[in-house]
């Protein structure tokens, strides 16, 4: 039997993961940040007094739009982290970037007194976990040959 060619498709490159990485922090800081910016702060928040935003911002429609859009990519997300890495994979993935930010803090690399600080640095925990669920199957597979297949009936 002739061993079948991978598609370039398949592999994950250092490029590929830095891009799951970067759509998920891009997911997670426009859903909520704490900079104000965020999906979050722009349904809940009442625009500031004075400020007079474009109307086309303040459409209802367009809230559902882009909220929707953002769910799609929670569930994709979320979907593949839960089935790749499992809530046990889910658990070390976060304690692991705990670690790193208790020994962050511990370096006073990073003030442990700052909620602002503290909350991107969650938001980037979160985001980590999300791009490796998103490519745990591909680096699975590399490192121990095994393929992660859905049942498919």
């Amino acid at each position: 039997m002739v061993p079948q060619r991978r598609s370039s498709g398949e592999r994950l490159t250092l490029a590929g993961a830095l891009t799951r990485f970067g759509v998920a922090l891009v997911l997670v800081h426009a859903t909520y940040n704490p900079e104000g910016w965020s999906y979050l702060h722009w349904i809940t928040h009442p625009r500031p007094a004075g400020a007079e935003p474009a109307r086309w911002l303040e459409a209802p429609a367009l809230k559902l739009v882009v909220g929707s859009l953002l769910a799609i990519g929670w569930v994709i997300f979320l979907n593949a982290a839960r089935r790749s890495l499992g809530a046990l994979g889910i658990l070390l993935v976060v304690g692991l970037c705990a670690g790193v930010v208790w020994l962050l803090a511990s370096w006073e690399i990073v003030a442990a007194s700052s909620v602002r600080g503290l909350t991107h640095i969650a938001l980037v925990i979160l985001s980590v976990v999300l791009a490796v669920g998103l490519s745990w199957s591909h680096l699975s597979r590399r490192l121990t040959g095994q393929v992660d297949a859905d049942v498919v009936d």
